[in-house]
C-alpha cells in the first residue's frame, strides 16, 4: 500500500473509534482516551455459566479458613479421597524418621548380601596390570583408568554381591593389587 493510502486509513479508523462529536480532537486527545479496565479474574461471569455452580461458588468463597479446612475433609471422605502429601512438606514430618531407624536397625541383624569394593593399594611393578584389569571392570578409558589407579585407595565398585566380590579380589590380588571388601 502507498502512503497516502495508509494515512487514510488510519484515519479512517480513528474516525471509527471517537464519537462524533469530538472528531476534530486533536491526535493528543485520542491517545488520552482509555478503554474500560477488564473486570478482575475472580469478578468474572464467564466461568460461572450455571447458577447451581454459581451459587456454591458464592458460598465457599464466604467460607472462614476453619470451614474451608472441614468442607476439604468432608468432601475427601465422602469422595474417597486419599491424603496426598505435598513435595515439600513430606520431610519436614517429625513422625517420619522414627520408623527410618528401626528400619535401619534391622538390617544389621541380617547377613549382608551386597559389599563395597576398595582399591587400598597396588604393587608398583603391577601398575599398568591394575589399570588394565580397572579399565575392563569399570569401563573407564586409558586415562581415566591411570587417574583412578593413582588416587586409591578409592571405590571401585558398590553394591556388589559376594561371590563377584570374592572374584574381583582374587584377580585384583593375582596381579598385585589390594582389595578390601567392606
Amino acid at each position: 500500500m502507498s502512503i497516502p493510502v495508509v494515512s487514510t486509513a488510519r484515519c479512517c479508523t480513528r474516525a471509527l473509534r471517537i464519537p462524533l462529536r469530538s472528531s476534530c480532537v486533536a491526535p493528543i486527545a485520542i491517545s488520552q482516551q482509555r478503554r474500560p479496565a477488564p473486570a478482575p479474574r475472580w469478578q468474572s461471569t464467564a466461568a460461572a455459566s450455571n447458577p447451581k455452580v454459581a451459587g456454591i461458588v458464592d458460598q465457599i468463597s464466604q467460607l472462614t479458613l476453619l470451614e474451608t479446612a472441614d468442607l476439604v475433609s468432608s468432601l475427601k471422605s465422602r469422595l474417597n479421597i486419599p491424603d496426598m502429601p505435598m513435595g515439600g512438606f513430606v520431610a519436614a514430618a517429625p513422625a517420619a524418621p522414627v520408623p527410618v531407624e528401626e528400619e535401619e536397625a534391622a538390617p544389621a541383624a541380617q547377613e549382608k548380601t551386597l559389599f563395597t569394593l576398595t582399591l587400598k593399594s597396588f604393587d608398583a611393578g603391577a601398575k599398568p596390570k591394575i589399570i588394565k584389569e580397572i579399565k575392563s571392570m569399570l569401563g573407564l578409558s586409558l586415562v581415566d583408568s591411570k587417574k583412578f589407579v593413582e588416587s586409591a585407595p578409592k571405590q571401585m565398585k558398590e553394591g556388589v554381591p559376594k561371590e563377584e566380590c570374592e572374584k574381583i579380589m582374587e584377580t585384583m590380588k593375582a596381579l598385585g593389587g589390594v582389595v578390601v571388601m567392606e
